[in-house]
């Protein structure tokens, strides 16, 4: 199939179905072609597999549990610029403790270097390496190799040891349902 043929049947598919057509798809190698399992009755379509978990599946999740504890949603979207800071700072306060609640229910956090802000460390004597971008981020004078030793400490970082969400049908994309109070 030429490039042009595989733009407008994917254009297409997509505009009037919401997915690319099965043969695009085959000549993509994005998918194998489903056999029919031999023991399902002629006539009736497999059943479809359950969907699978998807990473955003966790992030929505995080999100309706700070939305639901702490409002944090609404909080940000709100436009607090009418607002004086007293006001703002009164509700920072209940929107930082359901924040930190659930945190604190969900996950184990530990500092990535557990030492004392503002003071120099040696980054083989707490165990990182300047080269692990997702552990250190070295600011300041770094050198044009990027090479370092240690510096000061300006942050501690955090890290999660472990988590615990509840469980929730895979896919789920609402944070907060909508609330329709009847009189």
């Amino acid at each position: 199939m030429s490039r042009l043929s595989l733009a407008f049947k994917s254009f297409f598919g997509l505009l009037f179905s919401g997915k690319l057509p099965e043969d695009v798809m085959l000549e993509l190698n994005l998918t194998r072609r489903l056999k029919t399992p031999a023991s399902t009755p002629k006539g009736e379509a497999p059943k479809p597999a359950a969907p699978q978990p998807q990473p955003s599946d966790g992030a929505v999740l995080m999100l309706a549990l700070l939305q639901e504890e702490a409002r944090f949603v609404d909080f940000l979207q709100e436009d607090i610029g009418p607002y004086t800071d007293d006001q703002v700072g009164a509700a920072v306060r209940d929107v930082h403790k359901g924040c930190r609640a659930v945190l604190e229910r969900h996950l184990k956090l530990a500092p990535v270097v557990d030492g004392v802000e503002g003071t120099n460390t040696r980054l083989a004597s707490v165990g990182l390496d300047v080269s692990d971008a997702n552990s250190v981020k070295v600011v300041g004078n770094v050198p044009p190799g990027g090479k370092v030793e240690g510096g000061i400490l300006r942050h501690r970082g955090w890290k999660v040891e472990s988590i615990e969400l509840p469980q929730r049908k895979t896919g789920q994309r609402v944070v907060a349902p909508a609330e329709i109070e009847v009189e």
